[in-house]
């Protein structure tokens, strides 16, 4: 894990927190928040638009097996946002964002889900300050309906992980973490 991913609380307050409740599942991740002035959604896109290539063939493996047992094809990560730095602006409350439809919108905080009959999946990405610092907060919230999503998550879990520390990971740095010039 790079040195600049940390492992966190979901942020409280924020409308991720509220859905812990009954979780199965929660994590959260920081890094340092390159970009301060952006909205959450923002950040979420840019991050989005860097999934890595591994993350992508992980996705199209999914998709492939999970078709088999009667779960969805999500498509990717990024799927839909198209070449260059796709803009916030043009998103709404109810829209999809690659494999997650936007549930909540403010300027801090970006929340987007994706359920079904085995499990519904909350992801997160908050901007806050932490010891005096601009962070992002990308947490995610699962809720298990029946033995197939706990069997899903049991699988997708290590790799959930990988995931989402590798997506912070390939976030630039604020200036001010590069280190002397």
């Amino acid at each position: 894990m790079s040195p600049h991913v940390t492992i966190t609380t979901l942020p409280q307050p924020s409308v991720i927190h509220a859905a812990l409740p009954g979780a199965h599942f929660w994590d959260a991740y920081a890094a340092p928040d390159p970009a301060p002035e952006a909205s959450a959604l923002q950040a979420w896109l840019d991050l989005a638009v860097r999934t890595p290539g591994w993350t992508r063939r992980l996705m199209a493996l999914r998709n492939r097996l999970v078709r088999l047992v009667g779960l969805q094809d999500l498509g990717q990560l990024d799927g839909g946002l198209g070449a260059g730095r796709p803009q916030a602006a043009r998103y709404r409350v109810g829209d999809r964002v690659g494999i997650f439809t936007i549930r909540h919108l403010d300027a801090r905080e970006v929340v987007m889900g994706q359920d079904d009959k085995h499990l519904d999946v909350q992801v997160s990405l908050c901007k806050r300050e932490q010891d005096g610092r601009s962070v992002v907060v990308l947490g995610t919230v699962v809720h298990v309906h029946n033995t197939l999503g706990h069997a899903y998550m049991a699988v997708v879990k290590p790799f959930h992980r990988r995931i989402v520390r590798a997506m912070l990971a390939r976030m630039p740095l604020p200036a001010a973490d590069h280190g002397p010039r």
